[in-house]
């Protein structure tokens, strides 16, 4: 880290610790925690019920204050200020974990997932746990998987059923490196940006789509700029509760487990409200206008990434995906 970096993160943290002293009660500790997506909606219910639960865990030793919509950055900022300790935990989607930490690249690998059961079974088990260990190499506790849900394209031009309506699309994607590989092979033009811009690329034609879960869509409001949706499910997108290692080390033993109880606490009110949002969201958005493609020729778009799924064993080896792809309910 530079110098000038350096100075920039101890006049942060000096500045957060003025924060603290100036808004906290005597003995509270302040915990700030970031989402990039609105106070109603899946990220903002999670950090919602995690302050509430840890407030309550601790007997009120912490003062959790909740910001929304990226108020203290996007979800690349907010990762990095846990990993500075210029913020103190985040929600984010998994999106630009691969910055950080590479070897959770493996969630990103499209089609890894079948479905829900899948994808909840596997994090709230002994892999996913491992999985979340892995935050510890880049400096950040990963308390708790929850979810962003499967990702759906949306866009201006056309109706999407075969890879083949995907060629020259341009498509707003997030940093990360698997998915755009993967999109350039479907025949996108991959155009990552921060979520934070999004809505406003869309709506002034600089990209002419982008892909998100349908809660992310709808609480975005993205129906109002796009006018086709196709359920693709291409990626089943986790979120996560990321904390600066050091301070979570700092912590007395029973604050770590109330730190840990309350993010499952925040993951829980998460996956109720995906659920939620699932089962309403796609009469609300046809009701805008929004013309929603349901089948698909989800083969075609397996055989198309055929060749990024074998980039990226040959890259990283098949033990994280085999495990992935091969668990069951009774592991």
């Amino acid at each position: 880290m530079s110098v000038h970096h350096r100075k920039l993160g101890v006049l942060s943290l000096v500045a957060a610790g003025v924060i603290m002293i100036g808004s906290a009660a005597v003995g509270q500790t302040v915990i700030r925690v970031n989402v990039s997506m609105p106070k109603n909606g899946h990220h903002g219910v999670a950090i919602d019920a995690f302050a509430e639960e840890l407030e309550r865990l601790t007997d009120d030793r912490y003062d959790v204050q909740t910001f929304y919509a990226g108020a203290l950055g996007a979800e690349r900022e907010s990762i990095e200020g846990v990993q500075l300790g210029t913020l103190e935990v985040t929600f984010t989607s998994t999106g630009p974990v691969p910055n950080f930490v590479p070897e959770l690249e493996v969630l990103d690998v499209p089609y890894l997932f079948r479905d829900y059961e899948h994808a909840r079974g596997v994090l709230d088990s002994e892999i996913g746990e491992e999985l979340l260990a892995r935050f510890e190499t880049a400096g950040i506790k990963g308390l708790a998987w929850a979810d962003n849900g499967f990702r759906h394209m949306t866009n201006n031009i056309r109706p999407i059923t075969s890879p083949d309506d995907l060629d020259g699309m341009k498509l707003r994607t997030m940093e990360n490196p698997v998915h755009i590989a993967a999109y350039r092979e479907l025949g996108i033009l991959p155009t990552p940006m921060a979520f934070t811009e999004v809505f406003a690329a869309l709506q002034q034609g600089v990209v002419d789509g982008q892909e998100n879960p349908i809660s992310v869509i709808e609480s975005n409001n993205f129906q109002e700029v796009q006018k086709y949706m196709t359920l693709t499910g291409h990626v089943f997108s986790p979120c996560v509760f990321l904390m600066n290692l050091d301070l979570f080390d700092s912590l007395p033993a029973e604050d770590q487990v109330a730190f840990v109880e309350a993010a499952k606490v925040g993951a829980a009110a998460n996956r109720a409200r995906v659920d939620e949002d699932e089962a309403n969201a796609l009469d609300t958005m046809r009701a805008a206008g929004m013309e929603i493609i349901e089948d698909i020729e989800r083969d075609a778009f397996i055989e198309r990434l055929a060749e990024s799924r074998q980039d990226f064993i040959d890259e990283n080896g098949s033990e994280d995906l085999d495990r992935i792809l091969n668990w069951q309910p009774s592991d």
